[in-house]
């Protein structure tokens, strides 16, 4: 069996701690590799390699820096198909949607390629009798990510591609369940002539978590996961006076509106919810129809749509829809909520509990399911399934679907389908939600917007990603000079303002 490692001061290193985790292919349920978890002092060694290697890299010029980077793009389109398949492997997810996981980060790096122009600071010139002042933008020094198993490729490029851009030292703590494209890319960065040391992948658990908490040396953390441990990083990372971002969990809502394509909200709602097994933060997994006439037209529309799902592994083939979710646990947990759903009232239109999959009866598939006249006080609704399991809420106005979408504890994503101007214009101004989509599904922004939900689904003052994430990984410098001239009269010793 494959033994992983970590990727310490550009070295794939073997893990000492002798503590392992099972990473498996989730098709068949088999364990394929051993992942290495750190102790405290395997990250205290990979903080000191960054903390050598990061005042070099911090002096080399952006635009050198930016070259990195837009060599790092080549050698991702290089090798999109090789990491598209080892992620796909342990992940589970189909062969495109994994090349999707890698172009979406991708295009973060080719943002990060615009570092000079984003790392330019302020001038003004005559301030005072001889005095300029001008603002500098500098790097934090060692900064670190902690990222999810979902996207293996995505969030950790969109974490370390500003950081090193602005001149960083960044440690990636990804995901124990699927770790080898966090490695590759690694590999990769330092192909692209990124020094040794300013990029290193340390696999763990919540040991090697709390070391990048409590490290003096680490100034700041990302991280993209459920919401109570984005709180529990927030709270502990703040406390100990780094720079933090968390981003939690989701209940995505899409309202459909009477006047909607019911054929293209349809379209929508089954590839935003069932798409990579649910297991996605912007997933939508609430539709809301206004009316029940609506709601009868839609769940219409649904039904053989979701019926026509074709689940399996990634090795099937590009028309396979959605492949395993990620554990045992995972699967176990989906299975359990659904049950929950019907034993509260739910009404599950279609099923998909007796799912199996003929020669993969021990991996991680989930069937596909829909549940109609869903309520607000169901187990179903009021927490993150992350799995092929779309609930329908049936509301009787448009206030009342804004108001669902409102009074929910996660903000991270949602969408209204409608033909109309005024109300598409009106749930965009309104809803208390971060990213809003109008007769789009995912509202993903591109590289250069900022990516942040609200209330329990984000953490912090900026956004990941766009130009947020330059103003996250550096520090604002401001100087005040003056270069006098003539005979000097002795100090002064009064606080005057500028004349």
């Amino acid at each position: 069996m494959q033994e992983l490692t970590h990727y310490i001061n550009g070295q794939h290193v073997k893990g000492t701690s002798g503590r392992f985790s099972d990473v498996f292919n989730p098709a068949t349920g088999e364990v394929q590799a051993k992942c290495p978890l750190a102790s405290v002092e395997e990250m205290n060694t990979a903080v000191a390699a960054a903390q050598a290697a990061q005042p070099a890299w911090a002096a080399t010029n952006p635009q050198r820096r930016a070259r990195v980077m837009m060599e790092f793009v080549r050698l991702l389109n290089r090798d999109m198909d090789k990491l598209a398949e080892a992620l796909s492997r342990e992940h589970g997810k189909t062969f495109p949607d994994a090349k999707g996981d890698i172009q979406r980060g991708l295009e973060v790096v080719e943002y990060c390629i615009g570092a000079p122009q984003m790392l330019k600071g302020e001038y003004t010139d005559g301030a005072g009798p001889g005095i300029d002042i001008y603002s500098m933008r500098q790097p934090l020094g060692v900064t670190a990510g902690i990222t999810p198993f979902n996207f293996p490729a995505m969030i950790p490029m969109w974490m370390f591609a500003p950081a090193l851009a602005c001149g960083n030292a960044f440690i990636l703590k990804p995901s124990e369940r699927d770790p080898s494209v966090p490695l590759m890319l690694a590999e990769l960065m330092e192909e692209a002539g990124l020094p040794k040391g300013i990029l290193q992948v340390v696999n763990g658990d919540k040991v090697a978590v709390d070391a990048i908490l409590d490290h003096e040396v680490i100034q700041s953390i990302g991280f993209v996961g459920s919401t109570p441990i984005a709180q529990y990083i927030y709270g502990r990372g703040c406390s100990n006076g780094k720079r933090v971002q968390c981003f939690g969990g989701a209940k995505n809502h899409m309202i459909i509106m009477p006047d909607a394509d019911m054929d293209q909200a349809a379209d929508a709602l089954v590839g935003a919810g069932y798409g990579a097994a649910g297991e996605r933060c912007m997933a939508i997994s609430v539709a809301v129809p206004v009316g029940d006439e609506t709601a009868d037209r839609l769940i219409e529309k649904l039904v053989p749509r979701i019926e026509k799902l074709k689940v399996g592994p990634y090795t099937a083939g590009n028309d396979v829809d959605y492949g395993p979710v990620v554990t045992a646990e995972a699967k176990a947990r989906i299975l359990g909520l659904v049950e929950t759903g019907i034993a509260q009232g739910a009404k599950l239109v279609v099923d998909g509990r007796d799912f199996k999959l003929q020669g993969y009866e021990d991996g991680f598939f989930v069937g596909a399911h829909l549940f109609d006249h869903v309520t607000p006080d169901m187990d179903i609704y009021r927490q993150e399934i992350f799995g092929p399991v779309l609930s329908t809420v049936r509301a009787g106005s448009y206030e009342e679907a804004l108001k669902l979408a409102m009074d929910h504890e996660y903000g991270n994503g949602t969408a209204i389908f409608t033909r109309d101007g005024d109300a598409a214009r009106d749930f965009a101004a309104r809803v208390n939600i971060g990213m809003v989509g109008i007769n789009v599904p995912i509202p993903v922004p591109l590289a250069y917007h900022t990516f942040g939900g609200w209330k329990k689904s984000g953490f912090g003052d900026l956004n990941q990603h766009g130009p947020d994430s330059f103003k996250f990984y550096t520090r604002t410098k401001t100087v005040t000079a003056r270069w006098p001239s003539g005979i000097k009269e002795g100090g002064e010793f009064n606080f005057k303002p500028m004349d």
